[in-house]
């Protein structure tokens, strides 16, 4: 069946129309990556025409150990030739048991002493709902902190918690009494001031939200926060003020739900990304990486909270049986091989090498990120700047480097601002000979749009 399924759909433009004529309008990665996998391991991967690519988007971040790590394939095998069950609801399982074993004793202990885990259906998404659902029972308020730029996922209570617009402005009646915060973007500081003014100026202005009685806004349940913001431009926030955030929240009785969707399982050079500041949130949310490669979601919080009655936050398919499997050997892997340092090393390679052009192209306006979640942000080369001050974004250009790169071989993705950030998220066992290519093909691809882009406009 296999064959006849290759045979049939022998090429990418074959798959790709098909995709076109069959698929929802709402499909998005390959009208900028148009191309069909044909197979893939490591950092590969490869198409229907037979051409391998640099895979620095990783399934958005999923792919921690990059595609058909042998350790996970060799779970997958495994439990297939034991013929454990594949589905179970929420029923355990010694394999579940084993894989929350290796998840607690991964944490920082003070969080996992006293931990509760929940497995929710298998999207990033689905556990930001249970977690909004979860702080809601646990105070009894309705209200919702988040932060400009921030992104939870498309879901209805994840989407009004984003700052995403281009997905929101189509539907009415999102989640009411969310409040968007000032997050610490540096680089466009939404005070103007710029550098660590800009981190103390953003918690000033919650603390005068919060101290304010003609704020018209009222306590909230919780508050929700990226660590290091993905789909809004790889923004790292400084240590300082997640320690003041976590400060506040605990001053006011607001539970902090930490989204780790992304940056979880050494992304940032830490297994978790809240680890640089030494903090513990009430409530974490893990997906993407933590099903090696395979879908997977849950919340793991304070026992304290652990309030819901039977049956409050559901799902058919939250005993993912080989997700956990997958799930359970790389998490082991990840932490033999320290493969979080490995990340860190490889993320100061990336970032010297990315600084270094950063001199040499002025329309690189800024490159920024923690461990190997890192963004450039491409700007207006002449220096032009926006009615607030602020480079002027040039997402024509970012697209432009994008097409480049994808030409030579290398997948990246846009995001931030206007989609004027370039974003690497390779897999975490890139090599620094694999890197130090992906670099050369960046660069080229860089000087050679920047060339082209006489006429390219910008966002005022």
């Amino acid at each position: 069946m296999l064959h006849t399924l290759v045979t049939k759909h022998s090429g990418n433009r074959s798959l790709l129309e098909s995709q076109a004529a069959r698929e929802s309008n709402a499909r998005s990665y390959p009208r900028r990556l148009p191309l069909a996998i044909k197979r893939a391991e490591g950092i590969h991967v490869t198409d229907m025409d037979g051409k391998t690519y640099y895979d620095c988007l990783a399934g958005a971040g999923t792919l921690a150990l990059g595609h058909n790590h042998p350790v996970v394939v060799e779970a997958i095998k495994s439990a297939l030739d034991q013929k454990l069950p594949l589905h179970t609801l929420d029923i355990t399982t010694p394999l579940k048991e084993a894989f929350v074993d290796e998840l607690f004793a991964s944490l920082p202990e003070e969080f996992a002493k006293d931990a509760r885990i929940h497995f929710c259906a298998p999207t990033g998404a689905d556990a930001i709902e249970a977690a909004v659902k979860l702080a809601k029972t646990v105070t009894g308020r309705s209200a919702m902190f988040s932060f400009h730029g921030g992104y939870h996922g498309s879901t209805h209570a994840a989407m009004s918690l984003s700052g995403t617009l281009h997905q929101k402005n189509e539907i009415q009646g999102l989640m009411p009494e969310v409040h968007f915060l000032p997050y610490p973007y540096a680089y466009r500081c939404p005070f103007g001031v710029g550098g660590e003014q800009c981190h103390r100026l953003s918690t000033r202005y919650i603390r005068s939200i919060l101290n304010d009685p003609e704020s018209g806004v009222r306590l909230p349940a919780a508050m929700v926060l990226e660590v290091v913001q993905g789909e809004g431009g790889a923004i790292p926030a400084p240590v300082e003020w997640l320690r003041e955030i976590r400060r506040i929240t605990e001053e006011h009785g607001i539970l902090l739900i930490v989204d780790e969707v992304q940056t979880g399982f050494g992304r940032t050079g830490k297994l978790f990304a809240f680890e640089h500041a030494g903090i513990v949130p009430d409530i974490l949310v893990l997906s993407k990486a933590i099903g090696g490669s395979l879908p997977l979601s849950v919340l793991v919080y304070r026992k304290q909270f652990d309030c819901w009655k039977p049956g409050a936050h559901i799902g058919t398919f939250r005993g993912n049986q080989l997700a956990m499997a997958a799930g359970l050997a790389s998490l082991k892997y990840i932490n033999s091989e320290n493969i979080p340092e490995q990340a860190s090393l490889r993320g100061r390679q990336l970032m010297q090498h990315l600084t270094a052009l950063k001199q040499e192209v002025s329309e690189i306006g800024d490159v920024r990120g923690l461990g190997l979640m890192i963004g450039v942000e491409i700007v207006d080369g002449q220096g032009k700047a926006d009615s607030l001050g602020q480079p002027l974004a040039n997402p024509a250009l970012a697209s432009a480097i994008q097409r480049k790169c994808f030409q030579k071989g290398l997948i990246l993705e846009l995001g931030g601002r206007h989609s004027s950030v370039v974003r690497f998220l390779p897999p975490l066992i890139v090599t620094e000979s694999q890197m130090h290519s992906i670099m050369q093909i960046f660069a080229e691809a860089v000087r050679e749009a920047c060339s082209a882009s006489a006429g390219i406009s910008v966002i005022a």
